[in-house]
């Protein structure tokens, strides 16, 4: 299965803008997903696994999407689906490489995101993963979608 990535709108199934139960009916063909809300903030997450990769879904604003974050299946685990943008996969693809041309903002370390694709990479875990002379994964472990403005705090 391939997931495409298509920032600023979404990420496979889901897009940003959605209702929960819109979010609840993209992701539920991959088995039963879990709904949590966090007490004292308006943000409510709604978490799946698509053949091992997981999937968050964020809902900070008057219950709707404002970002999908999506996770390597982690040490050990094996899964057929591929995260792509624009062709490319996200976590087979080494990261240097995924990052050439897309002016990411700290591009060498543990947190690249592009402001303007509003994509926000991670390339830190704890599991045993192919590194880098500098320490770091080779590839991405996870990579979060949002809307065009998300980032610009970040600047």
């Amino acid at each position: 299965m391939d997931l495409p990535l298509e920032p600023p709108h979404g990420a496979g199934p889901v897009r940003l803008g959605m209702t929960l139960d819109e979010a609840l009916a993209a992701v539920s063909p991959w088995g039963e997903p879990r709904v949590r809300a966090r007490p004292n903030r308006a943000l409510v997450t709604v978490s799946a696994r698509c053949d091992a990769v997981g999937v968050e879904v964020l809902l900070e604003e008057e219950d709707t999407v404002t970002a999908v974050e999506l996770w390597w299946p982690g040490e050990g685990r094996t899964t057929s689906t591929r995260v792509l943008l624009d062709g490319t996969d996200v976590f087979r693809t080494p990261a240097d490489e995924l990052l050439r041309g897309l002016a990411a903002h700290d591009a060498d370390g543990e947190e690249p995101f592009v402001p303007r694709l509003s994509l926000g990479f991670t390339r830190r875990t704890s599991q045993e993963v192919p590194r880098a002379r500098s320490g770091l994964p080779v590839c991405m472990t996870s990579v979060l979608v949002a809307g065009t403005d998300y980032y610009d705090h970040r600047i």
